[in-house]
């Protein structure tokens, strides 16, 4: 039986593709930066290989290991040119749940731009507790970066609810014993999210107050 959304005391976000609308840029720059590095990536190809965890991209692009630190100094110099914005609605639902919940962010990327990307939005004072990728040493869909959200809020994860996009969203949710609530974006992540059936997929993020907040 599932349990109540009001039993949650903490909502932990992913960041790309949950609050920010920023497949394009991604895409633009992987495209850019393996043009630099000789391999002839699409956006096509891209979307078709995407995962959260950039080293997943790397190997499917077979992209020697000796290379990864140049294509990341190169991928970051390629998004500096990008100005994601927040997806449709992001700031009102942070605006309605931060009366009943404490919010975190949970993300795969690198802590410079997530940060950065807060500031420049607005958002940074939402959140309690901000975990990028670079924070731990295993990556999504290792459990490690939700476990150090909860340790440094003095949560538990039988309070905690983990919303993201992705199917590995999901399964670090899972592995960490934590609720997931799958969101719709815009990153090609909608049928493995679908495929790993997080306790409730809503079609967009704007439908997470409505159904956190039903039985508050």
């Amino acid at each position: 039986m599932k349990r109540s959304p009001n039993l949650a005391r903490v909502i932990l976000f992913d960041w790309d593709g949950t609050l920010l609308d920023s497949f394009a840029a991604d895409s633009a720059a992987y495209v850019s930066m393996f043009r630099a590095l000789g391999i002839s990536w699409s956006a096509r190809e891209f979307a078709l290989h995407y995962s959260p965890n950039w080293h997943q991209v790397y190997r499917a692009a077979r992209l020697p290991r000796s290379k990864w630190e140049v294509a990341d100094r190169l991928w970051r110099r390629a998004y500096k040119q990008q100005n994601p914005a927040l997806l449709p609605g992001a700031p009102s639902v942070l605006r309605q749940l931060q009366r009943n919940f404490w919010l975190g962010i949970v993300s795969s990327g690198s802590r410079w731009r997530v940060q950065q990307q807060l500031r420049d939005v607005g958002l940074r004072r939402y959140f309690r507790v901000c975990v990028c990728g670079d924070d731990t040493r295993k990556r999504k869909p290792d459990p490690a970066p939700l476990r150090l959200a909860l340790k440094r809020l003095r949560a538990q994860p039988e309070e905690t609810i983990y919303v993201g996009d992705a199917a590995e969203d999901v399964e670090m949710a899972r592995r960490a014993r934590v609720r997931a609530i799958g969101v719709l974006g815009p990153f090609p992540t909608g049928a493995r999210l679908r495929a790993a059936r997080p306790e409730v997929l809503l079609p967009s993020v704007r439908d997470l107050p409505r159904y956190l907040l039903a039985s508050v």
